[in-house]
């Protein structure tokens, strides 16, 4: 009887450590976020297939992949849908904890910001109308009216090579332009033109493969330049979920193919 009872009081010895453990880790991680308990995710919401609404549900990769880090962190996840050309600045009025919004990492956001480990790799296509015979290449664009959001690094590319630019917020408003002869292409990623056309599949638009002229920038977690243990926690997160295939997993039910590494 006593050996069962100093096993017993062995066995909730170990018990307790562990839910000592697992509530040490949660708390220390709560301290990091804006609310605790919570990690607060700033994306568009707008920018299929990275996030969208289906049905008035909001999904996509990102918000799969958010999900994911917040279950590895023990913290719920809360969304907050912002334009895209306000969502970085925020940052720093505390809106988020972190912004999944296919975010590349460039050395200039590096100087600002931090950026935690990169999730996909995307790849660039030049769209245009499909009876365009000038856009052929990244430097047949010099001169040409090409529809961008001017904050993002396709917009920034675009303008690197000579382009007029036209401002828009996303992708959705990008097209239209260019279906209407108000634009005469735009730089973007593949897997979200593809999930465009899929909406729109009488759009008489067309892409052209530019992946081996713009290096791929990977994309990751942007989060404020202080916050470093959260940073550090969230890529050991994005390790482990690509380590045991979930990215893998996830890259080929939005995109039909593994953009989660190079």
């Amino acid at each position: 009887m006593k050996k069962v009872i100093i096993l017993l009081v062995g066995i909730l010895v170990v018990i307790g450590g562990i839910v000592g453990i697992t509530q040490y880790y949660s708390q220390s991680r709560q301290s990091e976020t804006i609310t605790k308990g919570t990690l607060t995710v700033g994306l568009e919401g707008t920018y299929a297939p990275f996030s969208y609404r289906e049905n008035g549900k909001l999904t996509g990769y990102e918000v799969d992949v958010a999900q994911a880090v917040g279950d590895k962190l023990h913290l719920k996840t809360k969304f907050v849908q912002t334009k895209w050309d306000s969502l970085i600045a925020g940052l720093g009025s505390n809106r988020y904890d972190v912004v999944m919004n296919n975010v590349g990492i460039t050395p200039e956001r590096k100087k600002t910001y931090r950026l935690a480990t990169p999730y996909i790799y995307p790849k660039t296509v030049l769209i245009k109308r499909s009876d365009d015979q000038n856009l052929t290449n990244l430097e047949s664009i010099k001169g040409k009216k090409m529809a961008q959001s001017t904050t993002s690094n396709y917009g920034q590319i675009a303008r690197d090579h000579g382009a007029e630019i036209v401002a828009v917020p996303g992708i959705v408003e990008a097209m239209n332009l260019i279906n209407t002869n108000r634009a005469e292409g735009s730089l973007n990623d593949l897997g979200a033109f593809a999930a465009w056309q899929k909406q729109n599949a009488n759009a008489d638009l067309t892409t052209v493969d530019i992946s081996s002229e713009v290096k791929s920038q990977p994309s990751g977690p942007l989060l404020k330049k202080d916050n470093i243990k959260l940073e550090k926690d969230i890529s050991k997160a994005i390790e482990e979920l690509e380590k045991d295939g979930t990215l893998t997993k996830l890259s080929m039910k939005y995109f039909g193919t593994d953009l989660s590494h190079e």
